[in-house]
């Protein structure tokens, strides 16, 4: 079993930076992607970016493309988002996800829910204009 722990969330304004992050325990030997998502009220959960735990080649979602980094954190089995330039319609809860069945393609292919095999239970990030 993995857990994953989340935090960094909180109430910024447009235009506004905040960094979150995520530490994974247990299984974490297994590890092949971690990522986050993010649950808009009303609104479906969707992928914002993802990291190959090996080769640490990312993606992102072209919504947050340019203004989102996701990356592994010099503290162990910790990974990062970098959210600058924040918008209101970033307003969400934001879940960090990690796979520990293998990785068998590109990182950029690991962008449903279903690819994830472990879960947060998310912060809330709540951008204001």
């Amino acid at each position: 079993q993995v857990q994953l722990g989340e935090s960094g969330g909180g109430l910024v304004q447009a235009g506004d930076s905040l960094r979150l992050s995520c530490t994974a325990s247990g299984r974490t030997a297994s590890l092949s992607v971690m990522a986050w998502f993010r649950q808009a009220p009303g609104k479906e959960r969707e992928f914002v970016a993802a990291i190959s735990w090996s080769s640490l080649f990312t993606y992102s979602a072209d919504s947050v493309k340019g203004r989102f980094t996701i990356a592994r954190d010099v503290a162990p089995n910790t990974v990062d988002l970098q959210m600058d330039s924040l918008k209101v319609q970033d307003t969400a809860v934001y879940y960090c996800a990690a796979r520990t069945r293998p990785q068998y393609s590109s990182v950029s292919t690991y962008r449903a829910s279903h690819e994830m095999d472990w879960w947060g239970s998310g912060t809330l990030v709540t951008v204001s204009s």
